[in-house]
């Protein structure tokens, strides 16, 4: 078995709570009282080209929330957003320490639209631990498609069976595994930590 020289790492679900998954839009619409129909309709539509850095958070908002007059503003509604991503400290404090090391390169591959994306960058010290960000709004592609695994071993230039990708969901594993990649499924950090001690990191 090749030994690991670069770890990819999923960011919502595995370091951070999501940014804008299914928990934190319903929560939100829930607090500004939106129809959960409507705007799931609308969010289904722009949701690819959000992601892929296509539509700005202003206009992706524009599409799904304020395509009517509201009671609230376009800024209370970020202002409301933005606060939903929160740490897992335990996880990232150990991925703070396996950059540290020096040992491996660690890189990100995420789905995320490019303003909460930047803010969660910046907000939760992510550049002090990865040296490439592999972020579907940066690249235009999106997990599970497999180009984006293989942007991220070409970028690097990083044999992909030298490769350990981690993520919390299955599906997003299936197309890096397929192109070689060592994958782990994120279910916590005590099976994190000894699944990669199984493919030779250094913990």
């Amino acid at each position: 078995m090749e030994g690991v020289r670069a770890i990819f790492w999923d960011v919502g679900g595995v370091l951070l709570s999501n940014a804008w998954d299914h928990t934190e839009r319903a929560r939100a619409l829930d607090h500004f009282h939106l129809d959960q129909a409507e705007f799931k309709a609308r969010h289904e539509m722009v949701v690819s080209s959000f992601e892929r850095g296509e539509m700005s958070l202003d206009e992706y908002l524009e599409k799904t929330v304020f395509y009517i007059n509201r009671s609230f503003t376009l800024n209370e509604f970020k202002e409301y957003m933005f606060p939903l991503s929160q740490p897992i400290p335990e996880v990232l404090a150990f991925a703070r320490t396996l950059a540290k090391s020096g040992k491996y390169l660690m890189g990100t591959i995420n789905n995320e639209s490019r303003e909460l994306n930047l803010y969660r960058i910046e907000k939760f010290g992510l550049r002090e631990m990865f040296r490439v960000f592999v972020s579907s709004c940066f690249v235009g592609l999106r997990k599970p498609e497999r180009a984006i695994y293989r942007l991220a071993a070409e970028i690097t230039q990083i044999d992909p069976a030298e490769c350990c990708f981690i993520d919390d969901r299955a599906l997003n594993l299936e197309s890096a595994a397929k192109l070689g990649m060592k994958t782990i499924q994120m279910k916590g950090l005590d099976q994190l930590r000894d699944d990669l001690q199984k493919i030779g990191v250094d913990i």
